[in-house]
């Protein structure tokens, strides 16, 4: 079949892509960025990039589609996401009615009886306008999703991991029916060829209904860790979502509407799936290990990717998310200067903000045992994938672009450094992006002990390489 997916670059639709490609189908991946899309190195995939807040931007992206993938929220887009969430989806619905969809796939959230999150309402709305029009839906509800990337996966990951004592708020005893991932994406692929399901509402869960507390004793063992969990009663989903911004690198945006919704038992009722697909559902705890295992076949991706093992030091220990911070710095020189001021950092030239702090910084790392800066660089302007920049490993460049600097120095966690050259009007703006992955409470501490110097450091780096462009530019002999 000819198959869009729609918010392709989501966690979802990042694995659901390739396997379709690899039943057979002929796929169009869609995203806002295309460049989160071509990072991930598809093969016989057509990347286009879609807004489904642009509507005069999805009639390319829905042409000649048979089936399309809806996995779409604004959740991580503020208070306003019902809003963009209900739009979005009247958006897509009209376009692919007027360019001939003949079925629509929705991955929507379980419902709990009673109240709801305004996450799960806004989720079971989306399922509704795209319901209400002449394609027919077939929506799949899940809750837990036990997967490398998935926020309630990755909140139980880094809780266990950083502390081996918690203290819990009431929700810890709702019961969930967590999901493998592997097997989501086997219903996800499966139900267009079941022609009962057209137009139908599925829930999917897996064989097991577990609380949290009992989640994560089962990571615990499965990692080989211990915890001893105890739940308060004075934590309230709001404070727990505060407390969870503090103790995991799960971005907030992510972790509090998901906090929200599990004041409520989220039980499947799964009954009309399994007989219309019977699959041999994973145990939770076989879910947790085949995620491990597949954050260990993973591909290097050609860029930094959220998540990817292969810059998180090959450590699955190491938090899946990162503790970000971002400086930008303008300068009126043309994008290409700016891009040689970048590829110039480092080795004999030294750095371009701060050097005597750099400095200091590796004469640290060579007494615990780290390369410092003797390693130095091995061009002063050149730079390619596999060479090092002092302390730095260059893992990925897109000339004129980006470069993409992974820290061997001692830190316990992985840090990861971006700096960008792009173009403005004016001339050009260089961004300095720091990823900081944790490893367990120390990577916590390290981070937010050192978070008041990295601002001021990397706020200085983004002017001081603006600076250095600068000077590129002027007539006169080149710097050394």
């Amino acid at each position: 079949m000819n198959v869009l997916v729609m918010g392709a670059s989501g966690y979802i639709g990042s694995y659901l892509v390739p396997l379709l490609a690899e039943r057979g189908h002929r796929v169009r991946a869609a995203a806002r960025n295309l460049d989160a899309l071509t990072a991930r190195g598809w093969t016989n995939v057509d990347c286009v990039a879609a807004d489904v807040l642009q509507p005069e931007t999805l009639d390319a992206a829905l042409a000649g589609v048979e089936v399309a993938y809806y996995l779409v929220h604004s959740m991580g887009s503020g208070k306003s996401f019902p809003q963009l969430d209900r739009a979005a989806a009247r958006n897509f619905r009209r376009t692919a009615e007027r360019v001939g969809v003949k079925r629509i796939v929705y991955l929507g959230g379980l419902l709990p009886p009673g109240e709801r999150s305004i996450h799960l309402d806004s989720r079971a709305e989306t399922g509704e306008i795209l319901r209400d029009g002449s394609i027919p839906v077939t929506e799949l509800r899940a809750g837990i999703i036990v997967g490398a990337g998935s926020a309630a996966f990755e909140v139980i990951r880094d809780l266990v991991l950083h502390l081996p004592v918690m203290t819990t708020p009431r929700w810890v005893r709702s019961r969930a029916q967590p999901i493998a991932l592997i097997d989501l994406l086997e219903y996800l692929v499966r139900v267009p060829n079941v022609p009962e399901t057209s137009g139908a509402v599925y829930d999917v869960g897996g064989p097991d209904t577990l609380s949290y507390a009992e989640m994560m004793q089962v990571f615990a063992r499965a990692v080989d860790r211990h915890v001893r969990v105890i739940p308060l009663p004075v934590l309230t989903p709001r404070l727990s979502s505060y407390w969870l911004d503090l103790v995991t690198a799960v971005p907030a945006n992510i972790a509090r509407p998901l906090i929200d919704g599990l004041r409520h038992d989220l039980i499947a009722d799964d009954e009309a799936i399994r007989t219309l697909i019977p699959l041999r559902l994973h145990s939770y705890e076989e879910a947790i290990r085949e995620a491990l295992d597949a954050e260990s076949r993973q591909a290097v991706p050609v860029r930094w990717t959220e998540g990817a093992l292969a810059y998180r030091g090959s450590r699955p220990e190491v938090a899946f998310y990162s503790k970000q911070m971002t400086s930008n710095a303008r300068s009126s020189v043309p994008v290409e200067v700016s891009w040689a001021a970048i590829t110039s950092v480092g080795g004999d030239a030294g750095w371009p903000a701060y050097d005597w702090l750099w400095r200091l910084r590796a004469v640290i790392d060579r007494l615990l045992g780290g390369p410092g800066m003797r390693r130095g660089r091995r061009h002063p302007t050149e730079v390619r994938p596999g060479d090092t920049i002092d302390w730095w490993r260059v893992v990925a460049v897109e000339p004129g672009r980006r470069l993409t600097l992974m820290a061997e120095m001692r830190v316990p966690g992985t840090a990861v450094l971006e700096l960008e050259a792009k173009p403005t009007t004016e001339g050009s703006t260089i961004a300095a992006i720091a990823y900081f992955h944790p490893a367990g409470i120390w990577g916590l501490l390290y981070w937010y002990a050192l978070l008041p110097v990295h601002i001021r450091i990397f706020e200085a780096l983004a002017g001081g390489l603006a600076t250095a462009a600068s000077r590129l530019a002027q007539p006169g002999p080149s710097p050394s």
